[in-house]
Order: structure tokens, then sequence, then C-alpha cells
């Protein structure tokens, strides 16, 4: 063996494999090989300081801080009936909402569909000058 120094044993008691390029736990700052990195894979007394995995309410998208040893599944049912700012009024927002200005037309739009000449909104049917007998400009337009 050339270079003795080089790399580490890994710290799992089964394996103490010399590893070149060790990897240190950033829980419980041992050193592992590859096979043996994960928290699981090592039972790796301190993870429960890393792995934390922050639940998420399901009707407004907030995350619910859980501290430890509370139980996730209660704190955010708990906030869902105390906390939570879901509006159900939102999910129904109307997304038709722009008006054909058009007398006798009830088009409603996504979009503002604006005329150029007097600035009106109108239906994609009705949007042109010509077909909402616009009266915005004084320019005589040709119906070509």
């Amino acid at each position: 063996m050339e270079l003795p120094w080089l790399g580490e044993h890994c710290s799992e008691r089964a394996c103490k494999q010399l590893d070149f390029l060790p990897l240190k736990c950033d829980a419980c700052g041992e050193v592992f090989c590859k096979d043996h990195i994960r928290y699981d894979d090592h039972k790796c007394s301190s993870a429960y300081k890393k792995n934390v995995q922050v639940p998420v309410c399901p009707l407004c998208n907030t995350p619910i801080p859980v501290q430890k040893g509370e139980i996730p599944d209660v704190v955010v049912g708990t906030h869902m009936d105390k906390d939570c700012k879901y509006n159900p009024a939102q999910q129904k927002q109307r997304i038709f909402t722009n008006k054909c200005l058009k007398p006798g037309c009830k088009r409603k739009e996504m979009m503002k569909v604006l005329c150029e000449q007097c600035g009106g909104n109108f239906c994609i049917k009705h949007r042109h000058p010509l077909d909402h007998d616009c009266k915005g400009s004084s320019h005589p337009m040709s119906k070509a």
C-alpha cells in the first residue's frame, strides 16, 4: 500500500471499509462510506435534528410548524379547525368577467379586448371598429 494515510475507515461496526472519499454525516459527525451515509443505513442517533419534514395544510398550502413529540396529523387538523385562512369562495372566482359593450351582446371574455379608437371593451366577435359601430375616431374606414 503506497499511501496509507489517505482515506478513512467507515464508522459502521460491520463495515469498517477503507474509503478514499469518506463522507461525514451532518447529524452525528461520524465518517461513513457511500453505503452507510444515509441516516437509516447507520441508524443515526442524531437524525431527528436534521431529518425534519414540515407538513403543509392541504387547504391553504401553509407550512405548519410541528414541535418535537407532536403528531403532525393532529397539528394540521388543529390548524384546519382554528387558524386556516382557506376561502372556498376563491375557488369559484369567475374567469370571464370582461363584458362586451356592444348593445345586445352578452358575451364575456377572459381578457380585455380594447378598441384602439374608442377604448371600449368588446368580445372577440365585436373587437373591430366596424363590428361595434365605433364612434371614437373621425377617420373613415373601408370595409376591406
